[in-house]
């Protein structure tokens, strides 16, 4: 083995942990024993920043923040904790100096698959910029053994199988064993006087699992502690010795179930009762951990609002106002109004969804069965709503419990002290609509946060060129302060920056081309207008509009080939939930017709259709970069904000859109001159729900009517006339998500799209102006909202008093 003397370097430290903590010799060395060794390597150096703040935040005694969410979609780490380190050039060289390419090393690390699309990308953004920012913080959420679904088509349609990312040792986490929590679930109430006891029939444990995340240069480090289930039992002797050996593992199969799979299918009863124990399961373990932490340095409970700021991520955690005021009541002998007041003070809530079937709904009777303590305290927190509606005098009535349902969005409302929108408009639709009867209750507990990103990874880390590009030119500092990137405003009119500009764009599309030649086996060109829409498939999202306009403009070109056409590639990406049909039916149609266009010679390079299967974080990282046009085309009114819109417009992509969530607050920085905003507002969307008929719309528009109806004699799907029925069937009936009425709009803003990238020049600048003036989209800006405006915290870098 070469003999470094230097061991306290990275190449010292590899060598190390490549002998012993994997166990092999150089020549023997596998590329994921490589990465396993880096991995750790990277990892030594983020212990003593990790120590040095908690033993600073114990210190001061600062408030902490909680983020609890379902989903953290954190990507792959090791070349997110290298460049945050910046290790980026002394890893390289160690790893060639064993003749071993760095590329193939980080590559090889699977994503951690614990999120499903915006949301869980939102909580790991977050995570960064808390670091980044040096607030004292813990994100929670749960250790999936398998992750939201791997992804592959069969004949154009979605297949779903186990996620694997943790088939080698996941060598960021540090497990705690000896942190554990029971959870209950189930059993009986009693109660003596005011006091309740319950005896759950089934109890689980969970185990903490700490993954630190470093901020930039790890000058402040939090932790994400995921929980993992485990029995409490692990094995049953008498059945084995039987002879009934699946009995005998009972216990720990039933256990490890609930932090097995990420969003399990709720369709039938046993799903939605498993949802409902992962909700509880890691909210519950949760509020243990921090009360634990919280008792161990303060004895007065009133005290917890100073001290602790609880942020609920969605509805999934909804169920920490009944489990908190449990624990104040039951274990620490609080009145309920006591408790309540202080859960109150110290939860909040970020609503990410105006679909009221989005907002989370249980039924009475498994709340009953699964939660029966819980299910008493919602009622009492019920009536406590019911008071404050009467005191308002405002002649509204919304309740938790509503026609046999716990309605999780009223539950989480009530129990917060500050309930949160994502984007300026999502937050006023919050007060108009869903929220509209609390808000008039409560007119100030709901206030705006505008989503952001982290630009470590989503420009510093995805875009080495934009990177190397932005240094040069205006420094390093926009890593940290982003709206920096306002320097580049005046070279937008600067030809030779523009020129180097757009270089750093081709070589992304370059590097795209080379990894959808070899991933898919298609060539396209490097010259093609790259249109990329990517995100969780869902009706409101309207892919469908996407690929409807899609299948337009092929039928164009087999008329006219010879026509001077702005050649294009239409990108899609993103899973469709497994027991969603009409979403698994779009994904069907749009690879029908990526192989009609892809094959049809007349069309030939003038259009191409891309579907890669299993969208992750680590695709992004190489599609974002190379995007020339944004889709965001979601109907109007329907997307809480976004992050992948603005994730393309800081890496110099137009934007193609409705003006709906972040939207809005994208055109209003970069400029309407450099976004393409079309189809009706959310005001409109509303007036023309009344009357609404899909084929009045459809008759009127030429263009999408021929589409249709090779859609309907089966033109995408030969031999097999009724494949696409489904979907052709639900668009005729119930258009809810006004396809056909935006569908011109959109078609024609499009045809703009294409004169606009055929001027080179003027693209160039649009694409510098979207770079240059999104600077405000960065999450550190987000958190430093949430700090001032919601948890009361306070930085504790350079806090040396």
């Amino acid at each position: 083995m070469k003999d470094l003397k230097n061991t306290g370097s990275l190449a010292g430290a590899i060598e190390f942990h490549l002998a012993h903590s994997v166990g092999k010799t150089p020549d023997a060395a596998s590329i994921t024993d490589w990465r396993l060794a880096l991995s750790r390597a990277v990892r030594d150096k983020l212990v003593t920043p990790w120590f040095d703040a908690t033993h600073r935040t114990y210190a001061k005694d600062r408030k902490r923040v909680y983020y609890l969410s379902m989903e953290f979609l954190l990507g792959r780490i090791l070349e997110d904790a290298v460049n945050n380190l910046g290790l980026e050039e002394e890893a390289k060289e160690a790893l060639a100096a064993y003749g071993v390419n760095f590329a193939e090393v980080v590559n090889d690390e699977p994503d951690a698959a614990l999120g499903n699309g915006g949301l869980g990308r939102l909580a790991a953004c977050f995570l960064d910029s808390l670091s980044c920012l040096g607030i004292p913080a813990y994100g929670y959420g749960i250790r999936y053994a398998h992750g939201l679904f791997h992804q592959s088509f069969e004949d154009g349609r979605q297949v779903e199988m186990a996620e694997d990312w943790l088939r080698h040792q996941h060598n960021w986490e540090f497990e705690r064993s000896e942190c554990t929590y029971d959870i209950g679930f189930g059993g009986q109430v009693t109660e003596t006087g005011s006091r309740a006891q319950w005896t759950p029939s089934d109890v689980v444990m969970a185990q903490a699992y700490d993954t630190p995340v470093p901020g930039w240069q790890a000058s402040w480090t939090n932790t994400l502690r995921l929980w993992s289930a485990k029995p409490k039992k692990i094995f049953d002797l008498d059945p084995f010795n039987r002879g009934d050996y699946m009995q005998a593992a009972a216990p720990e199969v039933l256990a490890e179930t609930i932090s097995r799979v990420l969003y399990p299918d709720d369709s039938t009863e046993i799903g939605k009762e498993l949802r409902l124990k992962q909700e509880f399961f890691f909210t519950s373990a949760s509020l243990q951990d921090l009360m634990r932490r919280f008792l161990a340095h303060n004895g007065d409970l009133r005290a917890l609002p100073s001290k602790v700021a609880i942020q609920m991520n969605d509805t999934h955690p909804a169920i920490a106002g009944p489990e908190l005021i449990r624990q104040l009541t039951d274990i620490h002998g609080l009145s309920f109004e006591d408790a309540f007041d202080i859960a109150q003070g110290t939860l909040n809530y970020t609503n990410h969804t105006l679909l009221p079937e989005a907002l989370e709904a249980w039924d009475v009777g498994l709340m009953t069965k699964v939660l029966p303590r819980h299910m008493q305290l919602i009622e009492r927190i019920d009536d406590r709503l019911s008071r404050d509606v009467k005191k308002s005098e405002t002649g509204v009535a919304p309740r938790i419990v509503d026609n046999g349902s716990v309605n999780m969005g009223t539950l989480a409302f009530t129990c917060a002290r500050r309930v949160n929108g994502v984007s300026a408009l999502h937050t006023d639709l919050m007060k108009q609509t869903v929220f509209s009867d609390l808000h008039a209750v409560y007119p100030d507990r709901i206030l705006n946060q505008t989503n952001g990103v982290t630009p470590r990874r989503w420009v510093h880390g995805c875009n080495p060129g934009l990177r190397t590009l932005l240094n040069e030119t205006i420094g390093t500092g926009w890593v940290n302060d982003l709206e920096q990137l306002e320097q580049l405003t005046p070279l937008a009119d600067d030809a030779a920056f523009r020129i180097r500009f757009m270089a750093v764009k081709q070589e992304n599309k370059q590097r795209l081309v080379d990894w959808v030649a070899e991933t898919m086996g298609v060539q396209i060109s490097p010259d093609a207008m790259f249109d990329i829409q990517i995100k969780r498939i869902h009706e409101y999202k309207r892919q469908l509009m996407n690929a409807l306009e899609t299948a337009a403009l092929a039928n164009a070109i087999r008329r006219a080939p010879d026509e001077d056409w702005t050649p294009r590639v239409k990108f899609f990406g993103g899973k469709a939930a497994p027991a969603y049909l009409d979403a698994k039916n779009i994904i069907w149609l749009i690879n029908d017709i990526a192989k009609s266009v892809n094959e049809d010679p007349v069309i030939g390079d003038r259009l191409k259709v891309i579907y890669p299967p299993n969208y992750n974080v680590s695709m992004a990282e190489i599609l974002i970069p190379a995007a020339d046009l944004s889709e965001q085309i979601s109907t109007a009114g329907k997307e809480a904000s976004g992050t992948g819109n603005m994730k393309f417009a800081l890496n110099g992509a137009v934007t193609i859109g409705t003006l709906d969530g972040a939207n809005v607050e994208i055109r209003d920085h970069v400029g309407e001159d450099n976004i393409y905003i079309f189809g009706m507002t959310a005001d409109q969307v509303q007036a023309a729900r009344d009357g609404y008929v899909t084929q009045a719309h459809i008759d009127r528009s030429p263009v999408l009517k021929e589409v249709i109806e090779q859609i309907q004699t089966g033109f995408y799907s030969p031999g097999e006339p009724n494949r696409h029925r489904p979907v052709l069937e639900k668009l005729l009936r119930d258009d809810y998500f006004m396809v056909a009425a935006d569908f011109d709009a959109y078609w024609d803003a499009q045809r703009q799209v294409d004169q606009g990238f055929a001027d080179r020049d003027a693209w160039a600048r649009m694409a510098v102006l979207n770079t240059a003036r999104s600077g405000w989209f960065s999450s550190d800006r987000t958190i430093k909202g949430y700090a001032r405006d919601v948890w009361g915290v306070e930085s504790l870098l350079g806090d040396t008093t």
